[in-house]
């Protein structure tokens, strides 16, 4: 199950850490999303991909305010 995800703007594309909660990592590019595309699009393309590992559980990202432009920080949690 996603606990928590980061993710990177890169001049190759997005990419994204994916943390567990059984402690495991899965990172990797995020797959369907050009490289110039805006953070919005991105973010949603992760949150689709998180809700897809959750494996049918319903979960929600929340992003966390960044101070850097390129990076991002989401919580995984149970839908409200």
């Amino acid at each position: 199950m996603p606990e928590s995800i980061v993710l990177l703007a890169t001049p190759d594309g997005w990419r994204h850490s994916i943390r567990t909660a059984d402690g495991g990592m899965l990172c990797g590019r995020l797959a369907g999303v050009p490289a110039d595309a805006e953070a919005e699009a991105a973010q949603a393309a992760a949150v689709e991909l998180v809700r897809d590992l959750a494996e049918g559980t319903g979960v929600e990202v929340v992003w966390d305010p960044s101070p850097e432009p390129a990076s991002w920080t989401g919580r995984v949690g149970p839908v409200r």
